[in-house]
This record gives C-alpha cells, sequence and structure tokens, in this order.
C-alpha cells in the first residue's frame, strides 16, 4: 500500500517501511474483525454494559429560548463512562489489539481524555499501558494525569518542543517503532498514516449513528445543521460520517481553535490558515513554518492545539462537503460559562469551541430550524484552568 491515498490526495502512509508493514497487519485485522458479529457482539456489549450507550439526544429548550431562532439538540457523549467520545474508539481498538495477541498498549493524549479512556480499557483487559502527555498538558490537566495513573497507566511526561499533543505523538510512534512485535498504538483521533483514520471513523460513527434514530422522535426530517469541534476530527468525524454516508441535507460545520486569534502566530486553526503537507505518516492540511517545519500552534484547549487535521477533514474542506471556522479562547470560555448557566451542562472545553459557533448561528436562523451540537466530553477537567483563565 505505498502511499495510497483514502480521501482524494489525502491519507496515506509516509512512514518508515519497516512501519508500513505492522500498518498493514493492523489494517488486516481491522478489515477482517470490522464486520465480523463476534466482534460487534462483543464490542456492542460493552458499549451497552459498561460505556452505556446510547447516549442522548437532548433537546437544549432553554438553550434555544435564551438565543432565539433554531431548536439546539446536545449528543450527550459527556455522559458516557470515562465522559468523552474517545470511549467508543478505545473499546474497538483494544479489542482489536487483543485479537492481534498484543500485550502492551501505547497512546498519546492532549487533554487527556483519550489518555483515561484507553487506561480504562486498559484495566478493563489487564494491559500494560503507557500514555504519552506532553509536559504543558500535564500541567494543565491534572485531574486527568491522576485518573490515568489510578487506572494503572504509566503517564510519560513528553518535555521536548511545545511539550504538547504534537510531540506526545511523535513520542509515541517513536516507542511503537521500538517494539512492534508485542505492542498495540492505540491512537485517539481521525490522523496518522492509513488505517487509523478509517478505523477510528468507523468505531466512532456510532455517534451520527445514534444521532440519526434518535432526531426521527423529534422531527421526520435530517438536522438543518450538524456542528462540532475540530482538532484531530474523531468527535467531528464521529457526528458527521452517517450523515455524509447517506448524503444528509444537513449543513455541517467543524469548529478549530483561533487561540489568540487566526490572525496571530498563536491558534490551531488548521484548516483555516494551513495548507496541504505531511505530517505524522500522513498527506493532510497542517500549518508550517515558511521551511516546512511543523508549526507551534496554541489553544486554550489541550485537545485541539494540533498543527494537523484528519484527512478526511481535509478532503470535505477541498470539497466544499463541510464548512470549517474557528473560536477563539474568549468566546469558548464564554460558551463554557453560557451553557453551564442557561443549561446546568458543564461541557469540555473543545466542546465549548461548537457551543460558541452555535451561540453565533443559532439567533439568525427560523425556529423551525434544527441544529444538532456533539458534546463531545463533559469539563470537570477544564474547570480549575477556566477559573484560573477568568482570574487573569
Amino acid at each position: 500500500m505505498q502511499n495510497q491515498f483514502q480521501y482524494g490526495e489525502y491519507g496515506g502512509q509516509f512512514v518508515p517501511e519497516g512501519l508500513k508493514i505492522a500498518l498493514n497487519e493492523l489494517n488486516d485485522a481491522f478489515e477482517r474483525y470490522k464486520d465480523d458479529p463476534d466482534f460487534h457482539e462483543e464490542l456492542n456489549h460493552y458499549l451497552k454494559n459498561y460505556v452505556g450507550r446510547e447516549s442522548p439526544l437532548y433537546h437544549a429548550q432553554r438553550l434555544s429560548k435564551a438565543l432565539g431562532g433554531a431548536q439546539i439538540f446536545l449528543k450527550r457523549e459527556d455522559l458516557n463512562h470515562t465522559g468523552a467520545h474517545k470511549i467508543n474508539n478505545t473499546l474497538g481498538q483494544i479489542l482489536l489489539a487483543k485479537r492481534m495477541g498484543k500485550k502492551r498498549i501505547i497512546a498519546e493524549t492532549g487533554a487527556g481524555q483519550h489518555g483515561v479512556a484507553t487506561a480504562t480499557a486498559a484495566a478493563l483487559f489487564g494491559m500494560e499501558c503507557i500514555i504519552y502527555q506532553g509536559a504543558l498538558d500535564m500541567e494543565r490537566q491534572k485531574l486527568n494525569v491522576f485518573r490515568m495513573e489510578l487506572l494503572g497507566a504509566e503517564v510519560k511526561s513528553v518535555e521536548r518542543g511545545t511539550k504538547t499533543l504534537k510531540d506526545a505523538v511523535d513520542v509515541a510512534i517513536e516507542d511503537w517503532v521500538e517494539n512492534l512485535e508485542d505492542t498495540f498504538y492505540l491512537l485517539g483521533s481521525a490522523v496518522g498514516p492509513h488505517p487509523f483514520p478509517s478505523m477510528v471513523r468507523h468505531f466512532q460513527s456510532i455517534i451520527g449513528k445514534e444521532t440519526a434514530t434518535q432526531f426521527k422522535a423529534y422531527y421526520d426530517k435530517d438536522p438543518d445543521m450538524l456542528i462540532a469541534c475540530v482538532g484531530g476530527g474523531s468527535n467531528a468525524i464521529g457526528l458527521f460520517a452517517h450523515f455524509l454516508d447517506n448524503n444528509a441535507n444537513s449543513h455541517i460545520v467543524g469548529v478549530e481553535a483561533a487561540g489568540k486569534g487566526v490572525d496571530t502566530n498563536q491558534h490551531a486553526a488548521t484548516i483555516t490558515k494551513g495548507k496541504a503537507g505531511v505530517i505524522h505518516g500522513m498527506n493532510t492540511i497542517a500549518l508550517f513554518n515558511s521551511d516546512e517545519s511543523i508549526s507551534d500552534v496554541y489553544s486554550i484547549s489541550a485537545g485541539l492545539d494540533y498543527p494537523g487535521v484528519g484527512p478526511e477533514h481535509a478532503f470535505l474542506h477541498d470539497t466544499n462537503r463541510v464548512e470549517y471556522t474557528a473560536v477563539t479562547d474568549d468566546e469558548a470560555v464564554e460558551a463554557f460559562q453560557y451553557l453551564s448557566k442557561v443549561e446546568g451542562i458543564i461541557p469540555a472545553i473543545e466542546t465549548s469551541h461548537a457551543i460558541a459557533e452555535v451561540i453565533k448561528r443559532a439567533p439568525s436562523m427560523d425556529s423551525d430550524k434544527t441544529i444538532v451540537v456533539n458534546l463531545s466530553g463533559r469539563g470537570d477537567k477544564d474547570v480549575e484552568s477556566i477559573k484560573d483563565y477568568l482570574n487573569k
């Protein structure tokens, strides 16, 4: 599979030949088991009885009334076990690891939600677990670091570069290259070399499938608009996939992190400001310096400060199937507080970027129009950092 692209010009396997062998082994296992009845029976058992799926689709009536205009629905992935959408993917991948005979699980994490979900799945199946996290992210996500350690994982601080998600991915890949025989790299987002983007999409697509069925209880049509935050893009592609595959009429919006502003050098608005290139084994849209090195990025959200984006998102942008926009730190923090006060739901700061976009758009829409936003995670992990941000 010599750099075969899966999404237009995007995707591929831009990795050393030795790593391609492991990737193709992983792809063979994924293709073998993704539609296997026994695999799905086991996965669905854990999704229902361990994760608590299906997650509700909640009509946020007070939010809708407060903003005026469109009716707003929240897909409550924050109510999953571990508090985010990440567990959908970690359970799927760890069941693959089990069938492949792997004993050691490694992962990268930014905000810590994927790390917590990976540590949870590893504890469930009694596997050794190593989580790589940037030192800066460890400092601003202390609660999740403790949760990972409590679950039995070893959290390794990454001190290089910006000490954030980009660097954690680099180190995790290096570990995998050195330990291919017994190690399974449980990648957290819809990024990286093939088959990771397709595999993560598959396991997260349950979000959109449930949403489509649940929405029919309210309206006999597709949602007018779908909104989700985008870093690497797993929660977004999880919501979007079913509607894309079924040619829904929904207008789809992905929301990136504008940080201090897209006209500054402190943002993570990859699609808004980036260009095509290779990062972390894939061809996609990413942020590069003038010397073609990968740019440092910034966001208040540890889960969105990634300089690339999943290759399918790059393709969806280029084909104008999905609209991508960006929200600043200040707008996200305001949305974090607003949803908390109006609906009694404290969202993750990642999710708050999507809520901020809802706040912008809903008032100008007719009252018979609908918006579904993926509430990708809960905000317990962010309360301390938001408090510090507001105090400053």
